[in-house]
């Protein structure tokens, strides 16, 4: 029978790893300097302490009080974990107590490796975190004796039945990766960590390997907070399915919906299209609070608006989200730009349908999605990523698109809208009688029927209204409305007075 997996500590990590670590083995974690490797070793180790194990963390290179830095930056404390730090030894390597402190570099590498072991054989621990591999390449002098050296630590370690970490600054060997340490390590886990030219930097995980574990490969995308090192698992759509009805989400405007034969299809994703100001995020407030009318959660994801202004903009169509906001059907969330990166983005979404049971999801917008990420790759992709495994789990997605210029062309962002979206409602503006109005029409529909015409939009203290067909108008292809027909036809406002 195999041995059962044992927590890493990191949350997210586990996942990647479908369940966590093989115990009593020797794995390599590796990355540049101020990539997470000592928040990580740290976590591993308090976890232990949670399974109330005995647990070492040997360090060669960071001071005792540095440790306990770290550890208090997170609100952790160290005391039921024990120190061992090689520089305040002196006196086991015959320096006698006068001496408080001797370099690594002044120690012989036997000597040192001795002094190693007799704390290990002295605290019997289950986890080990040995911090860092730099510093006994150093004393080594030369790669040949410095490998050996590594091959005799895990020949000791293994059959003891202890979960050793191994970590590597990558400082030795001018930021390359030993292949050697690879192949030695029954699993490499690598760390990165990379500045961008504007915004916060990124972190981010890589396992390289692991025997006998089937683990999500690939690039994770790691934040580092008070609390603790996060790891957001890379959403892979196939893996996640729940059966679901794939029926009609009507918005409460029997108009709108009619253009669509009755709504979007739950599962399916809806491209709200059309120039800034031309009733994209109004349209899909009107879907939101029908969706909370009807006892469904929904949750909204503001990139570019800013959650006061879109508050007003709901009251002043007679809508109240604040009582939805109360009851928690309702969950506006600001994304500062620059600050989240896709995965963790990504992450947040498949919490809030998992643990929320999210009905509608709406994203505003998508150019705020992908301006805020610039500098991260294949972005388009994660985010068809993402809008599949929505589908897979029956959420309605609103994604606003907002066109650019301010009157709007034909022309779209760097996004393929039939690539992305099932169903595309075109927003235009056009003038008529003196006013600029608004036209709403149906590009397309996956899911089946719907309208072919050009129906006026507006929107007052009542909500969102459409009118009739605009029989006689031209144009709005063009991206150059015009209105040629009779007066009377179009819709007024229901506050305007009548003319006598």
């Amino acid at each position: 029978m195999a041995d059962p997996r044992i927590l890493t500590g990191t949350a997210g990590l586990d996942i990647v790893l479908r369940g966590g670590l093989t115990p009593g083995r020797l794995y390599l974690l590796e990355g540049a300097p101020g990539s997470g490797k000592t928040t990580m070793g740290l976590q591993f180790l308090f976890e232990g302490v949670r399974q109330n194990e005995k647990c070492l963390y040997i360090t060669l290179s960071e001071t005792s009080e540095e440790i306990a830095a770290v550890a208090d930056s997170h609100g952790w404390t160290l005391d039921k974990i024990d120190l061992f730090e090689l520089s305040s030894a002196a006196d086991v390597l015959g320096g006698g107590r006068e001496q408080t402190l001797i370099h690594p570099w002044e120690v012989e590498l036997t000597a040192t490796v001795e002094l190693l072991i007799k704390r290990v054989e002295e605290v019997s621990p289950k986890r080990v975190v040995f911090d860092s591999l730099s510093e006994l390449r150093l004393l080594s002098q030369d790669s040949l004796r410095y490998r050996r050296q590594v091959l005799a630590l895990k020949q000791y370690f293994a059959g003891k039945n202890i979960t050793v970490i191994l970590v590597d600054d990558l400082t030795g060997g001018n930021g390359v990766r030993d292949a050697h340490l690879h192949s030695l390590a029954h699993g490499v886990i690598t760390l990165e960590r990379n500045t961008l030219e504007f915004g916060a930097a990124r972190r981010r995980i890589e396992v390289q390997k692991m025997r006998g574990i089937d683990f999500i490969g690939g690039f994770h995308d790691v934040t580092i907070q008070r609390g603790g090192m996060k790891v957001y698992p890379r959403l892979i759509a196939s893996h996640h399915h729940t059966e679901f009805s794939g029926t009609a989400v009507p918005s409460g405007v029997p108009e709108l919906d009619a253009l669509l034969g009755g709504g979007p299809l739950r599962g399916t994703c809806t491209l709200l299209t059309g120039p800034a100001g031309a009733g994209k995020s109004t349209v899909s407030i009107q879907y939101a609070m029908a969706a909370c009318a009807r006892g469904e959660a929904v949750t909204m994801y503001q990139f570019d608006e800013r959650i006061g202004t879109l508050m007003a903009r709901a009251r002043s169509m007679g809508l109240d989200p604040g009582k939805y906001i109360q009851s928690g059907l309702l969950k506006i969330e600001q994304v500062e730009p620059a600050e989240i990166a896709p995965g963790e983005f990504a992450w947040r979404v498949r919490q809030e349908v998992e643990q929320r049971q999210v009905r509608v999801l709406i994203i505003d917008s998508m150019n705020g999605y992908l301006v805020s990420m610039p500098e991260e790759k294949q972005l388009l992709l994660q985010l068809h990523e993402l809008l599949a495994y929505l589908s897979q789990q029956g959420v309605l997605t609103l994604l606003i698109n907002p066109q650019s210029g301010l009157m709007g062309t034909m022309s779209t962002s760097q996004v393929n809208i039939s690539y992305l979206a099932d169903v595309v409602l075109l927003f235009r503006f056009f003038e008529a009688e003196g006013r600029l109005r608004k036209a709403v029409s149906v590009i397309k529909n996956r899911g089946g029927y719907h309208e072919d015409s050009i129906r006026e939009l507006a929107v007052d203290s009542h909500g969102v209204r459409i009118g009739e067909r605009l029989t006689d108008f031209k144009g709005v292809m063009t991206g150059t409305p015009e209105y040629i027909g009779a007066e009377g036809r179009l819709i007024e406002s229901r506050t305007d007075a009548q003319p006598e």
